[in-house]
């Protein structure tokens, strides 16, 4: 409108062919007020098809404009789009549980940045090719953008989409703080073996089969041939080995009063990390710096000592805790000495409690995933006790042995009414008696009857006698 005149001119009485141009003039100004970028100038002849082309594009629009219906997990890192709600659901809990489980290793708090689509398509019989899970991780202009394409299928691998979203936090978690990365840039990929690890270590695992390939492997792999290793390229017995050495390696580095902030660290540093994985290691956790090997060779042999098939129960995991606590000291000459922790810290150790010391600190590490959850923690602080004091260190040990030991006591009260509880309300919930206490019943029946009286003459004056007093 160059003049002030209307773009489109009003129908007259006398102008009957132009009410069909009022019709697609009303929708042309209608649309146009729907978009108002886009002018539309449409010549008479062509307004029955031109009606026809906007219409369609119109309706088009609104489709393509209609929201996705999505859901958002409870932290809000998670947006899952696509399926149905119930299906968007089970994601998102397996999304935040598995985030919960390695918040809760490395004892961090949830500080996220940077959202994770997951978009869920369902397969398709034409692209059979499509991977079931893909991480696809770009900058745009708006920042970073993680978004996992998961393809629904019959067939789907649960562990495989809790593997690639452990793998999409452990990539926010290395580029949260690094915000303006240029385009074309080259990501780092956390390491398989941490992936494998984290998983290994979640509450609940079933690890039998990790030791057995432990158990099972002619030789060890050493620790930087074991880091180089690409576990793609393995069979399948190999890649079982994998995932134990990973589970021993991140069990190792987690361990500790400060190895979970140390894992953390190295994880936030890895997208500077250099080409050399041991390197990395041992810049970020002391106890490699001096002998990395040793360690890892002394970690895998304690494991391969355990079976680990199933939890111990909480009265399982102390009978065995109260056996490692008592320190075998070899003595030469002499029988073996038996002592308890707190004896070592009040005076300085001899090298043969220190050996016994070290032995100790290494059976507590393998006995911390053996251990029931409820007790875990207190057979960590005891492993951490039990390796200062291995190294000669014991200042203020004492007073934090004995916090720990009245802790110990309480949880282990507290359990034992528990146990007593739940005792109690199967017996009262039982239909009829289970017939464990019938012979200590008839026992105590028998001996509250009166025995019978004797017949013999002495016995007979004797009754008599006792007759006559009490009357």
């Amino acid at each position: 409108m160059t003049d002030g005149s209307p773009l489109f001119p009003l129908a007259t009485p006398r102008l009957k062919a132009n009410r069909k141009l009022e019709v697609g003039s009303s929708f042309a100004l209608f649309l146009a007020g729907q978009h108002v970028a886009v002018a539309l100038i449409i010549p008479r002849s062509m307004t029955v098809r031109a009606t026809i082309l906007i219409s369609a594009l119109f309706t088009w629009h609104m489709l393509y404009a209609a929201p996705t219906e999505h859901s958002v997990s409870p932290s809000r890192q998670f947006i899952i789009y696509g399926a149905d709600a119930a299906l968007r659901g089970a994601v998102s809990d397996l999304a935040e549980r598995t985030k919960a489980d390695f918040l809760a290793l490395l004892r961090q708090r949830d500080n996220w940045t940077v959202p994770i689509v997951v978009d869920l398509q369902p397969q398709q019989a034409n692209l059979p090719e499509l991977p079931s899970a893909n991480l696809r991780f770009t900058q745009t202009g708006f920042g970073l953008k993680l978004q996992l394409d998961l393809t629904i299928s019959q067939n789907l691998d649960v562990s495989l989409i809790e593997r690639e979203l452990l793998r999409g936090i452990l990539l926010e978690m290395m580029y949260r703080q690094q915000s303006h990365i240029a385009a074309g840039s080259v990501f780092v990929e956390p390491p398989h073996w941490l992936l494998d690890g984290v998983l290994a270590l979640g509450p609940g695992r079933d690890r039998g089969d990790l030791m057995q390939a432990l158990v099972a492997a002619d030789k060890p792999l050493p620790l930087e041939k074991f880091l180089r290793q690409r576990p793609e390229l393995l069979d399948s017995a190999g890649r079982a080995l994998y995932r134990a050495y990973s589970f021993a390696l991140v069990q190792m580095l987690s361990d500790g009063r400060d190895g979970p902030g140390r894992l953390a660290k190295y994880i936030g540093d890895l997208s500077d990390a250099s080409d050399e994985p041991l390197a990395n290691l041992r810049a970020h956790f002391p106890v490699l710096v001096s002998d990395a090997e040793r360690s890892w060779q002394s970690t895998l042999d304690r494991l391969r000592n355990f079976q680990i098939s199933q939890l111990l129960t909480f009265a399982e995991s102390e009978r065995r805790l109260d056996e490692l606590l008592r320190v075998k000291i070899s003595q030469t000459n002499n029988p073996t000495k038996i002592a308890a922790l707190d004896e070592f810290a009040q005076r300085k150790i001899s090298p043969g409690e220190k050996m016994a010391l070290s032995q100790l600190s290494r059976d507590l590490l393998v006995f911390v995933a053996q251990a029931n959850p409820v007790l875990r923690p207190i057979v960590r602080e005891y492993q951490q006790i039990t390796a200062l004091l291995a190294r000669g260190k014991r200042r203020a040990i004492a007073k934090r042995l004995s916090r720990l030991d009245v802790t110990h006591k309480q949880l282990a009260a507290q359990m034992s009414d528990i146990d007593d509880y739940m005792n109690w309300f199967e017996a009262t919930q039982m239909n009829k008696g289970s017939g464990y206490f019938s012979d200590y019943l008839k026992a105590v029946n028998q001996s509250q009857l009166a025995p019978p009286n004797r017949r013999d003459p002495l016995s007979v004056y004797v009754d008599a006698l006792e007759d006559q007093f009490e009357n």
